[in-house]
């Protein structure tokens, strides 16, 4: 069965770019970003966590205790590109970790088991 995300054309554009060493154009990881973000909250919802990746959007999901003012304490913060090849699988949590590539605090910010989507 194939996921939502395979079907955006944005995504498709964005990996291939990726998986050639290039870097997407701002368009095309805005629009892939935020498809992949979409994603997220539906496969995991709720509003304990928040995921950034700035500049092109946020989301916050996964069940637990909802934040509602100031900063969240559970945020994952990291680079399109990260966040692109994380929740597509060309990159796991882990490696991510390892070489820095994500910004994590509080204890429920590891979104690792909804990924890839």
């Amino acid at each position: 069965m194939s996921s939502p995300h395979n079907k955006s054309a944005a995504v498709t554009a964005a990996l291939a770019d990726l998986d050639a060493g290039r870097t997407p154009d701002r368009t095309t990881l805005r629009d892939a970003v935020r498809t992949l973000l979409s994603d997220l909250s539906r496969a995991a919802p709720g509003r304990a966590v928040e995921v950034r990746v700035p500049p092109y959007g946020a989301i916050q999901c996964c069940v637990g205790p909802r934040h509602t003012r100031g900063t969240p304490p559970n945020v994952v913060e990291m680079a399109p590109e990260t966040w692109i090849r994380l929740a597509t699988g060309r990159m796991s949590w882990s490696a991510a970790v390892d070489e820095g590539l994500l910004q994590t605090s509080g204890n429920r910010s590891d979104i690792s088991p909804y990924l890839p989507i």
